[in-house]
């Protein structure tokens, strides 16, 4: 039996705008200390949107993972909308990401906000020849009821989030994929989505790493963006568990 999890306080979720605010006021005094990180490899990544959001809400994202030295990539799909019941998202997404595969010879890591954390996972499971690694920023891996957007997105879509075709996708979203490194960060001050889903069961390549951050101001927290730095910095082929370590430990916790 699957035990029930709650969404987060609708009240805490009035708060969510002005502490987004505060943290991307932090990326001044931050900016130096994340620019000069250690560069990485180039290779591509490309930054995927929450819902109803579009490639602007990940321009401070995009921008840094350019200046680290990475291949920088748009999802280039509009606003993000959510699940339909055409189901041609999915097949545009795998069309740019083997697309941008073949343009660049190397494999992709793909960083996913909210929404988009489920649609690189889902990405990876279709397409693990050519994913390199998946970092999801608190993206919702179980039942919508245990986020605050779901009525939104039925009122919008017209979908109910109980439709037999929602449910068989939630089911398969929180199962492994072999071959793929996944971090998966969540805030257990998230006032959008529950920290409880925004983790992942562990497997032999599977991280969590929880912070203190508001759901709309992961995209340009510095403490996600050294994390983000962190973790696609890794060798291809030679995943290794995020340290916490020293001061590490009061920004990050399991």
């Amino acid at each position: 039996m699957t035990t029930r999890v709650d969404a987060p306080s609708l009240l805490w979720t009035l708060l969510e705008a002005p502490r987004a605010l505060t943290e991307a006021s932090t990326l001044i005094p931050a900016r130096k200390l994340l620019r000069d990180l250690p560069p990485g490899d180039g290779h591509p990544v490309i930054s995927l949107p929450g819902y109803l959001a579009s490639d602007r809400s990940t321009r401070v994202l995009r921008k840094y993972i350019y200046e680290w030295g990475y291949d920088s990539f748009r999802w280039r799909m509009g606003r993000n909308l959510g699940p339909s019941r055409q189901g041609d998202l999915e097949q545009q997404l795998d069309a740019r990401l083997q697309k941008i595969f073949i343009q660049t010879g190397r494999k992709v890591s793909l960083v996913g906000w909210s929404l988009g954390g489920l649609y690189a996972r889902e990405m990876a499971r279709r397409n693990p020849q050519v994913v390199r690694s998946v970092i999801t920023l608190g993206s919702p891996h179980g039942d919508p009821k245990a986020t605050n957007a779901w009525r939104l997105y039925e009122m919008l879509s017209g979908i109910s989030v109980d439709e037999q075709t929602i449910r068989e996708r939630v089911e398969k979203l929180r199962a492994p994929i072999p071959d793929v490194p996944i971090t998966a960060i969540f805030s257990k001050s998230d006032a959008i989505v529950s920290a409880d889903i925004a983790r992942l069961p562990e497997g032999p390549e599977v991280e969590n790493i929880g912070i203190n951050t508001s759901h709309f101001g992961m995209g340009f927290n510095p403490i996600v963006l050294y994390l983000i730095a962190d973790r696609l910095r890794q060798p291809e082929g030679v995943w290794s568990p995020f340290e916490f370590s020293g001061v590490r430990n009061f920004f990050y916790h399991q």
